[in-house]
């Protein structure tokens, strides 16, 4: 499309939206002699008349006086504040608007006036508007192409020349910020916003930042589409279809909260089709017929994980074939259990119930010893019994129990002598789906024999083909290991705090390979080195770019050891204080271990503060030093250098 006006560029994204069902209003620049769009009351036209007949054909059973006061409620923001008056109206887009009525034997009745159809998608009225004329204020202005449903301005796109070298997707990107703040009436009602300058095309929320601006690479499915088909075409495509427009609209748009803060987020790509795939697959597996194996979801680390299983959660608690399901959310350490539940707390409206951590063992057989429902958080290890040796008792025989497990490759996932085995017994009928951020070995058969084969891949390349994530360069820095004699004798005792999560048999046949190592890598000697050499790499990295680090240790002790080392060589980057000082551990502990580790022993609270500094670019905190916390789900874009000095398995 490359030397088409921008104006040819509208033409052709109305025309594909034509193609997919939608009626067709065209702007002046476009249409013969300007169309009803010019109208100065067209806006009003379009809210007041298309959603007034929707909602009478939607809900016929309801009075009309409990049907205008839904309408009421939707047309009048109830808040000064744009994206509490987007949450309101999703959730009422999504669940209905709650209303009132008396019936004829004098009772009220409390009932939901549908302002959509999610179930039979051409039931619904389905307009794109071009050149949509919004006026408020001292403001005139004419998005490129507005889609309504029902009359409800649901998807904004915004379009640029590509023979406009200075006109590129985040010129239109904004374009669309000065929307939201010149005509937020708008914007009320938006779920998706799209921007393209005829060649590249991407996808965002209201309250999206740049790079939460993705690009939609299919149409049907999960395969890309051909490179020779314009970008735009696949995402007005795929993502406009009316059956899969309301299918993200419904199933794959969230508001995480985060200490007051609200965030929109809509799914990519990969995330929409993989959850779509997964629950087809999880309710076949649950079905009767089924053999409780979901399958396995493998998207690279930093591609949204987490908030994937979010999504599937969300879409299967609603299957009707589930029956109101029991979502058993397994991982297999304490801090992704917490990181995981996080996520999901955060999500809860999606999820339509408020998720539960299971603090132990009772409190587990308590959680799932029920009828139906509930999301319930625990790791593997409190399935295992209470006496070595016996079986753990079932809980449940329902076939409508789901479990989602978390990087379900690992050790600790051992069907047939280990924890996994007693979660088996446990949950007899429950069906399982893998979520894991590496690609399971091919030598693998256990995993795959439990949780079946791949049902989505979206691997390192093409996230960072997406923008997704960023692309890893890797530099081998080598510190050798040394170790006097006197030094040797009774390894053993850090092995408990090194091996912390392991299976009990893996640990005993790791222990002392894994403590003589760990006393090696952790020598004086050693650490100097590895301390001057990281300081020495990280001033060249700020003086190319501004930004964080973050070293992986192999144990508590060593990120203890590591920091007093860097602290005597930059004695300025230290402080007492967690809201000061450049450089900070992060751990777990409690009040046995030693003195000297006691100042980097936080809370849940205080560890929260310091990840918000971290996140922070223009927050002095510069340099984290982790064992084994903020390794997963912890996003930070300033975040750019990692340094690892632990073992690594699985590595080419």
């Amino acid at each position: 499309m490359a030397g088409l006006a921008e104006s040819a560029v509208e033409e052709a994204a109305l025309a594909w939206l034509g193609d997919l069902g939608y009626k067709i209003l065209y702007g002046p620049d476009i249409a013969p002699g300007g169309p009803a769009a010019e109208r100065g009351d067209y806006g009003e036209v379009v809210l007041k008349d298309r959603l007034r007949e929707a909602l009478a054909r939607l809900n016929p059973t309801i009075p009309p006086e409990a049907r205008e006061d839904a309408f009421r409620k939707v047309t009048r923001p109830e808040s000064p504040v744009l994206i509490t008056n987007n949450r309101t109206f999703h959730r009422r887009l999504v669940d209905g608007v709650a209303v009132e009525y008396r019936l004829s034997d004098g009772r009220i009745k409390g009932d939901r006036v549908l302002l959509v159809d999610f179930e039979q998608p051409e039931n619904n009225d389905w307009l794109a508007v071009n050149q949509f004329t919004v006026v408020e204020g001292q403001h005139h202005r004419r998005p490129d192409v507005v889609v309504f449903v029902n009359g409800l301005p649901l998807g904004v796109i915004e379009l640029k020349n590509p023979a406009d070298e200075a006109a590129t997707v985040w010129t239109a990107f904004n374009q669309l910020q000065t929307y939201k703040l010149q005509v937020p009436s708008l914007f009320a009602y938006n779920e998706i916003m799209a921007v393209s300058d005829g060649l590249e095309a991407r996808l965002g929320s209201l309250s999206a930042e740049r790079e939460r601006f993705h690009p939609w690479r299919t149409i049907e499915g999960e395969d890309l589409a051909p490179p020779t088909l314009c970008r735009l075409e696949v995402l007005l495509k795929g993502v406009f279809d009316k059956e899969r427009f309301l299918d993200l609209v419904r199933h794959f748009v969230v508001f995480e909260e985060d200490r007051g803060t609200v965030a929109k987020k809509v799914a990519g790509y990969h995330q929409f089709h993989a959850t779509r795939e997964a629950v087809a697959s999880a309710v076949k597996a649950s079905s009767p017929e089924g053999d409780r194996r979901g399958g396995v979801v493998w998207h690279t680390q930093g591609s949204g994980k987490s908030l994937t299983m979010v999504f599937f959660a969300g879409k299967i608690v609603l299957h009707p074939a589930m029956a109101n399901p029991t979502i058993v959310v397994l991982s297999d350490r304490n801090d992704l259990d917490d990181q995981l539940f996080g996520v999901f707390a955060r999500c809860q409206e999606i999820v339509r119930q408020k998720p539960v951590q299971a603090r132990d063992r009772a409190h587990l057989k308590e959680l799932l010893q029920v009828a139906s429902g509930g999301i319930v958080f625990t790791t593997i290890q409190k399935f295992f019994p209470e006496e070595r040796g016996n079986e753990f008792p079932c809980l449940s025989e329902r076939r409508n129990i789901v479990v989602i497990a978390d990087e379900a490759h690992r050790s600790q996932y051992d069907f047939i002598d280990g924890f996994a085995r007693h979660m088996r017994d446990a949950l007899p009928g429950a069906s399982f789906v893998a979520f894991t951020g590496t690609p399971i070995e091919l030598t693998d058969k256990s995993t795959r024999g439990v949780f079946g084969d791949y049902i989505s891949i979206y691997d390192i390349q093409r996230a960072v083909e997406d923008g997704a994530t960023v692309p890893i360069y890797y530099e081998s820095r080598v510190a050798k290991l040394d170790l006097k004699e006197e030094e040797k004798p009774h390894l053993d005792r850090e092995f408990e705090e090194v091996t912390e999560g392991e299976e009990v048999a893996r640990r005993e046949s790791l222990r002392t390979k894994w403590a003589a190592l760990e006393a090696v890598v952790g020598t004086e000697k050693r650490l100097g080195l590895i301390a001057q050499d990281l300081l020495d790499h990280f001033d060249k990295r700020l003086e190319a770019m501004s930004g964080k680090a973050m070293v992986v240790c192999m144990s508590r002790r060593i990120c203890v050891d590591l920091y007093n080392t860097l602290v005597k060589l930059r004695p300025e980057w230290h402080s007492e204080d967690d809201t000061g000082g450049a450089l900070k551990v992060v751990m777990t502990g409690s009040a046995t271990d030693p003195v000297g580790w006691q100042q980097h022993i936080r809370n849940k609270k205080r560890r929260e503060d310091l990840a918000l500094r971290f996140k922070d670019p223009d927050d002095p905190f510069k340099v984290v030093l982790v064992r084994d916390m903020w390794l997963t789900g912890f996003d930070v874009p300033c975040l750019h250098t990692m340094y690892l000095d632990k073992p690594m398995q699985g590595t080419a």
